[in-house]
């Protein structure tokens, strides 16, 4: 019962969502009815021409259904910052929600990281479903300060990570992956926005990234700083310091008013956004084109 509150409250103060709590409200109703009456796998229509596929489980991609935008503020971001032409990194896709975005709804260019088996296979499901494969670069790698390999959680849906020496979890629960720095990855890309999501993972992540963070092209990243670095022994403060070495401040993004607000700090447990050329990405954002979002425009 608390979890049911919880999405539906979520729901209902979803700033997309809120607009039509009716609609949202009937497209979580409708889910939840057809997955218990026969749970599969559906494509689902996601914004304008993209689809999902989604089936029963993905907490990480299921809210997309009832609020079009489950992360409202920074997907719309990506929608008007981004480009066709301009190349976009996914580090920690999941089943892909931003990968498309960017590579079917905006034309980008996208290389998307994936590290567990499962995982990658349904994102490699979404790339197909929406016709991107000429766009999209997947690898199922994970990403950090070295080269070599790393086990994973593989049961947890969205909140998958690098397993700690002291986390006691079920062998059948846990993979084994290749890891390299996204500096050895990307070489020769020159990407301006990325996206990372993996999960308290972020301080080696980023410092096996020092040439992408450093590149004059890279204008904006979104990072989930929620907390779980202390996993791995590090506070986040270490991580907004060194994006502020690189010239990175934080700012929260309104995309209604298509409005950019300078932050002191990094604002977790959500993603924040960092912008290190804001005059260019306040142009970006001003000019881009709106897009059409469970009948709202944004």
């Amino acid at each position: 019962m608390r979890s049911l509150v919880k999405i539906l409250k979520f729901i209902g103060y979803h700033p997309l969502a809120s607009k039509n709590r009716l609609l949202a409200y009937s497209r979580f109703l409708s889910w939840q009815i057809r997955q218990r009456l026969r749970p599969r796998p559906e494509k689902v229509t996601f914004v304008e021409s993209s689809v999902l596929i989604v089936e029963r489980g993905m907490a990480g991609a299921t809210g997309n259904i009832y609020t079009g935008l489950q992360e409202f503020n920074d997907m719309g971001f990506l929608l008007h910052v981004l480009r066709a032409g301009d190349t976009f990194v996914d580090i920690g896709a999941n089943v892909g929600a931003y990968t498309i975005l960017a590579a079917k709804n905006v034309g980008a260019a996208v290389v998307s990281f994936e590290p567990i088996p499962s995982t990658f296979a349904k994102l490699q499901r979404n790339v197909d479903a929406n016709e991107v494969q000429g766009s999209v670069e997947l690898k199922r790698y994970g990403v950090g300060d070295a080269a070599g390999t790393l086990r994973f959680t593989a049961s947890m849906d969205s909140v998958n990570h690098v397993l700690t020496a002291h986390e006691q979890i079920d062998g059948a629960g846990i993979v084994e992956v290749p890891v390299e720095t996204l500096d050895q990855l990307l070489q020769g890309r020159q990407p301006v926005l990325f996206k990372m999501d993996v999960e308290g993972y972020e301080w080696p992540a980023l410092n096996g990234a020092k040439s992408l963070l450093a590149s004059p092209s890279l204008k904006a990243l979104i990072i989930e700083l929620n907390g779980s670095g202390h996993r791995y022994g590090y506070d986040e403060k270490t991580i907004h310091a060194l994006l502020v070495t690189y010239g990175f401040v934080p700012y929260r993004y309104e995309p209604f008013s298509r409005q950019l607000k300078k932050e002191p700090d990094y604002y977790g447990p959500d993603n924040t956004i960092y912008i290190r050329d804001v005059e260019w990405v306040e142009g970006r954002v001003k000019a881009a084109r709106k897009y059409r979002v469970l009948n709202v425009n944004v």
